[in-house]
């Protein structure tokens, strides 16, 4: 009720995309249909937009012992240099952690496959893709736990990977972006300190806000986002769907972000639900003093990152994030 009226509003190359995604998959956002088939959908309609795009110097697949069972990892190595240190068990290379989003139901290595090589690609180093336990077989915090015990690893273990685990970052869209950030956290208050993590790219998160204007005003049919379709995630998320709001690794905002909190790379969607959550977060950071770059891409929706092939607002933002990135960590 009230809601804008965004397919109106969207840019030119936004209508394409959705209008490719309908051949493509057909309604993959439809939550009333079971999460079971929804991850058929995405999986589906990923495929097409990850072909192609940036070949690595070297990548492959592999497990990280976790607190709930082996976790899938996958690796990428964009130039050969990142190679060669792999090879000689030298840490040579910072390294990218990077966490798919999916409403954490969705998604996995595959499905996030083409947007790791381009961060890679751009970011001059590893990247390291998590395949976290999807809900709701696994339940919050799991996922949180999982995200922060492959970082751990990289941390300890790095240079057996050649990659240099006292410089470690992450990156993630949507609940991807809000793993990495609760990972980073998590780290901080759990497992003995996240001074290794330098930097997040943070592409348009859920941060913690249950209300905002632009979840008032926003989401729909296009993205998957109505207010049933967030109550679906959410229960699909956790036991206990209000321990969401009272939990510091879920509702983030009720943490000490005023200390400890590394550079961050904030990216939101104009016609995004959860625009408002980037902006605050954005907003804290100012405040703190945290290294931050902000970014609103207009005219795009939820989940626009995938669309490297046909939206140019995707390119940017993950070029954008890359370039911060190498700001940051003096590449």
């Amino acid at each position: 009720m009230n809601k804008l009226d965004v397919l109106s509003k969207i840019n030119p190359q936004m209508k394409a995309v959705l209008a490719k995604e309908d051949e493509l998959a057909g309604d993959a956002n439809d939550t009333s249909v079971g999460f079971e088939l929804m991850r058929e959908n995405y999986v589906a309609g990923r495929a097409y937009w990850t072909e192609g795009g940036p070949v690595m110097a070297e990548q492959l697949d592999a497990e990280v012992d976790g607190p709930h069972g082996p976790i899938p990892v996958r690796y990428y190595y964009p130039t050969a240099a990142a190679a060669a240190g792999r090879a000689a068990g030298e840490p040579a290379t910072p390294a990218i952690v990077y966490v798919h989003g999916g409403g954490f139901v969705l998604g996995n290595l595959d499905t996030h496959d083409r947007v790791c090589r381009i961060l890679a690609q751009n970011a001059g180093v590893a990247v390291v893709a998590v395949d976290y336990r999807l809900s709701p077989e696994a339940k919050f915090p799991s996922a949180v736990e999982e995200v922060a015990a492959v970082a751990a690893y990289l941390h300890e273990q790095g240079a057996r990977h050649g990659i240099d685990g006292e410089r470690l970052s992450f990156a993630g869209d949507s609940g991807g972006a809000h793993l990495g950030l609760a990972a980073t956290l998590y780290l901080r208050e759990e497992l003995g300190g996240s001074g290794f993590v330098k930097c997040c790219l943070l592409f348009y998160g859920w941060f913690g806000l249950t209300d905002s204007s632009s979840m008032r005003l926003l989401g729909g049919p296009w993205d998957g986002l109505t207010e049933a379709d967030w109550q679906f995630y959410m229960q699909m998320y956790a036991n206990d769907p209000a321990e969401l709001e009272t939990n510091p690794y879920a509702n983030l905002f009720l943490n000490d972000l005023e200390r400890d909190l590394p550079a961050c790379y904030i990216a939101a969607a104009e016609f995004d639900p959860l625009r408002d959550d980037s902006a605050t977060l954005a907003a804290i950071c100012e405040q703190y003093g945290t290294p931050v770059r902000y970014e609103v891409f207009e005219g795009v929706i939820h989940a626009f990152l995938h669309y490297t092939k046909m939206l140019d607002a995707a390119n940017d933002a993950l070029e954008h994030g890359a370039t911060f990135y190498r700001e940051q960590l003096g590449l």
